[in-house]
């Protein structure tokens, strides 16, 4: 048995608890992990909450990130005592993931923990950084420099936001951050935003075409704020979309893309290739100053997810939440 949160979905309804777990309920895997901390991301708030469809298979453990010690490999990739890190692959939604002391995975699946980071760190990033970073790679490859312009940011208070601000702020960029949150100014400021406006001027109805303001942005919010960031985007600029937070509905049209040549990147962490994640990680160790974690994350134990997961969704939330596990 090993100390877990579970969500259930049966003719009692649909649930979340933190119990103990009987192994068998562990899926199919070569890797055996034990695991030191977790996190609390979006997904995973809708998914205890209940609040969309992001579990596909009951029981479920919950948790798309997890960096943990290597208990026992029939891979030759890893041995026992290795430190492995995972984001995605559709754990804790069809296979079960990291909110748990124990997880039994595909090695596959797993990278090293990089050196630059403490097994707390790395989950201070979590997929939240990570996809942070894809989305900067994205607007590097697509030729947004910063003596292009101003680049946005939206979901500024978000995990993917906040760092995505302090990794461009460090990049030399000059960051715009757009935020319900206008009180939280202080914090996205201190992570290198030189402004910050309220999200209500981007998330209404507005035209195919706008004033040109934008030479990139990083977005995780969809719906008509993605379709206002790319109305409004340079000649040439790229817009990297990688939330839906707002809605999954894009009700735009094609004119940023052919008048004004603008690019929407479509950012994936779920399933990126292996090669695409040791680059992002390798480029985090890089740009991530130790300072950083503590503006952005705060740790909690296994028992304050549930209640964590009710004010993520709600938008209480500010950065990252660190699940630790292992005592």
């Amino acid at each position: 048995m090993f100390n877990g949160l579970l969500i259930e979905k049966d003719d009692q309804g649909y649930r979340a608890e933190v119990k103990a777990i009987d192994e068998s309920l562990l899926p199919e895997g070569d890797v055996s992990v034990k695991v030191l901390y977790s996190t609390v991301n979006y997904k995973d708030a809708l998914a205890i909450t209940g609040k969309g469809p992001v579990v596909r298979q009951f029981p479920m453990i919950p948790g798309i990130d997890l960096v943990g010690v290597v208990e026992q490999s029939d891979s030759d990739k890893f041995t026992q005592g290795d430190h492995v890190l995972l984001n995605g692959f559709g754990v804790g939604e069809v296979h079960c993931g990291g909110l748990a002391t124990k997880a039994r995975l595909k090695s596959e699946w797993l990278i090293p923990l990089p050196a630059a980071f403490t097994p707390r760190q790395a989950m201070s990033i979590g997929t939240a950084g990570y996809t942070a970073m894809l989305s900067v790679i994205a607007l590097e490859k697509n030729g947004v420099t910063p003596d292009k312009g101003e680049v946005l940011v939206t979901g500024a208070n978000g995990g993917v936001g906040s760092f995505a601000i302090a990794i461009l702020a460090k990049l030399g960029y000059k960051v715009v951050a757009s935020t319900g949150r206008v009180d939280q100014s202080a914090y996205l400021e201190k992570l290198g935003a030189t402004e910050v406006i309220d999200r209500h001027t981007l998330s209404e109805p507005g035209r195919p075409l706008a004033r040109e303001r934008w030479a990139g942005a990083i977005d995780s919010v969809g719906s008509h704020t993605l379709a206002n960031i790319c109305a409004s985007t340079q000649y040439g600029g790229t817009v990297a979309a990688c939330g839906l937070a707002q809605g999954m509905d894009f009700p735009s049209s094609v004119m940023p893309f052919i008048l004004r040549g603008v690019t929407l990147a479509g950012i994936d962490s779920v399933m990126r290739p292996l090669e695409d994640r040791l680059e992002a990680w390798q480029r985090l160790a890089e740009i991530i100053e130790p300072e950083m974690f503590d503006d952005i994350s705060k740790e909690i134990s296994l028992d304050e997810v549930i209640n964590t997961a009710d004010d993520l969704i709600a938008g209480k939330v500010r950065g990252r939440v660190v699940v630790k596990l292992a005592k």
